[in-house]
């Protein structure tokens, strides 16, 4: 095992925090409710702290307008205070383009006027937003598209998704990105206005040189090889960031790893195989997007955490000398070898090491059952999760 290596992956690898994995979440039948579920930005915050406190991987937290501003930007202050406190930043800014009433028939894609400036105001805002948190990326997922054929008029809406995306693009400042994000079904079953990864590329293209795309790897067709797709964008520039969590069928929103770990590790290989080509980092968000219904929630972070530290450590160890060689031979065997030789190997030694020399626990999952903070915030939060309040939708 090349440690030198190993610690040099450790040292960068570090995957953002959606703050709505910390609330009551559910399926399209009905919510699960958690006694200790977070009720307000706050509470996810606080939470949020926890996970980088016993990982140390987990830094930034990833909002959305809708339910972490209802009061705008006029909240960003207060809020950027608040995730200062519990010893994390804002991340990625998410507007809500598919909650509100007027988007029943879409937003950008909305055959209404009226209804496209409302979601470009909302964007608008969300950019005002992202400006006064010190935020770099807003990151765009449109539910758009018709049910059924014949009901909206696909190649219009493609030129007012171009439109619009240009006119949020053109209010980023310098320093900031726009992510677009695809999904090829659900909730709109006939047709998707964004619904595969060449579709968002071109939107991102269309829009401007600080939009890229982003890869949420459950928005895929069963058996669908992501990693080819996430080593396309890499060639092209245009990969901006990834909202990792894992599935059986569709977009089931599993914890990271919990069904096909090699996958995530395929994925994580062609990033570093991409880097050590060009000899520089890939500028990527990695950001977890999980649905915890019935894991706890900031258990669950952790193990996602945990998960991902460990598949991303495995990827660093790929042979890269030994696998160009193979490449170069056409030996298939032994190029195949490489990867599953790296996937074998527990790195988990290593990784509590390069823990103990940050203080952190060898294991956080258990130190966070240990350390009594569940406990207290499901008596200070039962009552208000009682009823459903902590839901976020």
């Amino acid at each position: 095992m090349n440690s030198d290596a190993l610690i040099a992956a450790l040292n960068r690898f570090s995957i953002e925090l959606p703050s709505w994995g910390f609330a009551n979440t559910g399926t399209r039948f009905g919510k699960f409710l958690q006694a200790a579920a977070a009720t307000n930005i706050e509470e996810k915050l606080s939470d949020a702290g926890q996970v980088h406190a016993f990982t140390g991987i987990c830094p930034s937290v990833a909002v959305h307008v809708l339910w972490d501003f209802p009061e705008g930007p006029a909240q960003a202050d207060r809020v950027s205070a608040l995730a200062q406190r519990y010893h994390v930043r804002i991340g990625a800014i998410n507007p809500n383009l598919f909650q509100d009433q007027e988007y029943k028939f879409g937003s950008f894609g909305n055959p209404e006027e009226r209804v496209r400036r409302k979601a470009l105001a909302h964007c608008l805002e969300s950019i005002a937003i992202a400006r006064k948190t010190g935020s770099r990326d807003l990151s765009l997922w449109f539910a758009d598209g018709s049910n059924y054929p014949g009901t909206a008029g696909i190649g219009q809406r493609k030129k007012w998704f171009e439109q619009y995306l240009a006119e949020v693009h053109a209010q980023l400042d310098p320093n900031q990105r726009l992510l677009v994000e695809y999904k090829p079904f659900e909730p709109a079953f006939y047709h998707t206005d964004i619904a595969d990864w060449g579709m968002a590329l071109h939107f991102a293209r269309a829009a401007g040189p600080r939009a890229k795309v982003l890869v949420d790897t459950g928005h895929h067709y069963l058996s669908q090889n992501i990693e080819q797709i996430v080593a396309w964008l890499l060639a092209e520039e245009m990969l901006g960031g990834f909202h990792f969590n894992d599935r059986r069928y569709a977009d089931d929103d599993l914890t990271l790893g919990s069904i096909d770990p090699y996958q995530v590790f395929r994925i994580f290989h062609e990033i570093i195989d991409f880097e050590r080509e060009t000899g520089s980092p890939a500028d990527i968000a990695y950001m977890i997007d999980q649905s915890h219904n019935l894991k706890g929630k900031i258990e669950a972070m952790i193990q996602t955490a945990v998960v991902a530290q460990q598949l991303w450590a495995q990827a660093a160890l790929v042979d890269s000398v030994a696998l160009r060689q193979a490449r170069q031979n056409s030996d298939v065997i032994r190029a195949e070898s490489c990867l599953q030789d790296a996937f074998a190997t527990d790195v988990r030694p290593m990784i509590r090491e390069w823990r103990a020399a940050r203080g952190l626990p060898p294991d956080p999952l258990e130190a966070f059952r240990r350390s009594g903070y569940l406990e207290r915030i499901t008596k200070e939060r039962a009552e208000k999760n009682a009823d459903g309040s902590g839901a976020y939708a």
